[in-house]
């Protein structure tokens, strides 16, 4: 073959290599590993196809108690993102992924760890704790996702994140985020305004999960059918809730979908009073498949239990 041929060849097959790794760098994605699937669904939301996420658990699971498990782990190993929630919801697990998966990009305070707890103002902070208390978070109660309005500041937060890991995809970045944040805003307003004859309801709650949510719409919680956080509530113990709600005179009890209904059914059979079961994160209900349809399932619910509840 003459030597110009070669050359020809030579080059043309630098080319194409060239052109393949280019096309794999501009195709890169941010491996994430979200601990919930609320967090995992906002990182969709605002990476689109910049991102390719693994969501650790699904909503049928309680968050406070998952195993370490080794698929865990090896996913955790080859993130670049880690979200999780924080103020101890996932204490009990995932600090064993983190270690255990060697990956030194998201460990505690590297840019690879994002805690979505700490852009909120945290509710429902003890003074002090110990063992008597029950499962008391001692940073203050987790469950910021059950306010809609708290994804905002989070989103932010996020986004930043993405665009310091992923800087030359910025303008992508801030674009999801700026039609996320339109989209928001107007879907907080439809919701204030479906919600409105929510404000002042009482409520009982199964399981203390919800004063981010009855901050959100109003609602008056008159109690928790769990003697302690996280303490199954013994028959004695319903019958005090039981004595409670003649003076009370709530309109609804509220649970968790992945919590065990049974002392709400109790309760609502002595009392007539209709159980509002929430998603209380995307997945949690057939409905709740998004984090805009999770919110709307949420408002549903409770409006349909008020329209069941006696009148007192």
């Amino acid at each position: 073959m003459p030597r110009r041929f070669r050359l020809i060849r030579f080059f043309f097959c630098v080319s194409l290599i060239g052109g393949l790794f280019w096309t794999s760098v501009t195709r890169a994605e941010i491996n994430i590993f979200a601990t919930v699937p609320e967090w995992g669904a906002l990182a969709q939301e605002l990476g689109g196809d910049k991102v390719k996420v693994f969501v650790a658990t699904v909503a049928a699971q309680d968050p406070h108690h998952i195993q370490a498990r080794p698929a865990l782990i090896s996913r955790a190993r080859n993130a670049q993102l880690l979200i999780s929630t924080g103020a101890d919801l996932e204490v009990g697990w995932l600090p064993i992924v983190q270690r255990d998966s060697g990956n030194p990009a998201i460990q505690p305070g590297q840019p690879g760890e994002f805690v979505a707890s700490k852009f909120v103002t945290l509710r429902d902070i003890p003074k002090s704790i110990d063992r008597s208390m029950g499962d008391v978070h001692a940073e203050g109660n987790p469950h910021i996702q059950t306010d809609p309005r708290l994804l905002m500041p989070v989103a932010k937060a996020l986004s930043a994140r993405m665009i310091d890991l992923d800087p030359d995809n910025r303008s992508y970045f801030e674009s999801r985020l700026n039609q996320f944040i339109e989209s928001w805003q107007a879907n907080l307003k439809r919701w204030d305004s479906e919600a409105a004859p929510l404000r002042g309801v009482k409520i009982w709650a199964q399981h203390d999960g919800f004063p981010y949510m009855n901050d959100w719409l109003g609602l008056a919680q008159v109690g928790t059918l769990e003697p302690k956080p996280g303490v199954e509530p013994s028959v004695a113990y319903l019958t005090q809730v039981l004595a409670r709600q003649k003076t009370e005179h709530a309109r609804m009890i509220v649970v968790a979908a992945y919590l065990s209904a049974s002392p709400s059914k109790w309760l609502s059979e002595k009392t007539g009073l209709p159980v509002a079961t929430l998603p209380f994160t995307v997945g949690g209900s057939s409905d709740a498949k998004s984090l805009t349809a999770l919110y709307d399932d949420t408002v549903n619910r409770l409006l349909k239990a008020l329209q069941q509840s006696p009148k007192n």
